[in-house]
């Protein structure tokens, strides 16, 4: 495993349009809340932040989609994004985003790319 390269968890722990997976970076200095899911076939990676106010988005922990698994959602508020690009499609911050974090599935393994100066 490269230097920039943490391990989140292993690519059958994260089933399509189910559970995601928690993990924390250091972001801005700060330990924050993150988490990977699966959407077609892809995983995709945010900061567990709601674009609306920074509340942690998950009713249970790891449950972050909605009801019909096609969208995350933000239990305090109810705001829908794009499992995809983290844009909310539909609630108080339409138009905005989740913060999207690198992630590489590789050999099924899942890792966090550390490579930016703002995320650790």
């Amino acid at each position: 495993m490269a230097e920039n390269q943490r391990l989140i968890c292993e690519s059958i722990e994260l089933p399509e349009s189910g559970k995601g997976i928690r993990f924390t970076i250091l972001f801005e200095g700060e330990e924050t809340a993150a988490f990977v899911v699966r959407s077609g076939g892809q995983v995709h990676a945010y900061l567990n932040r709601c674009a609306h106010v920074p509340v942690e988005l998950d009713w249970m922990e790891g449950e972050f989609f909605d009801d019909s698994g096609v969208y995350l959602i933000c239990s305090t508020h109810g705001a829908m994004y794009a499992p995809d690009n983290g844009i909310c499609v539909n609630g108080p911050c339409a138009g905005k985003s989740l913060q999207k974090l690198t992630v590489l599935e590789s050999e099924g393994k899942i890792y966090y790319m550390k490579h930016e100066d703002r995320y650790v």
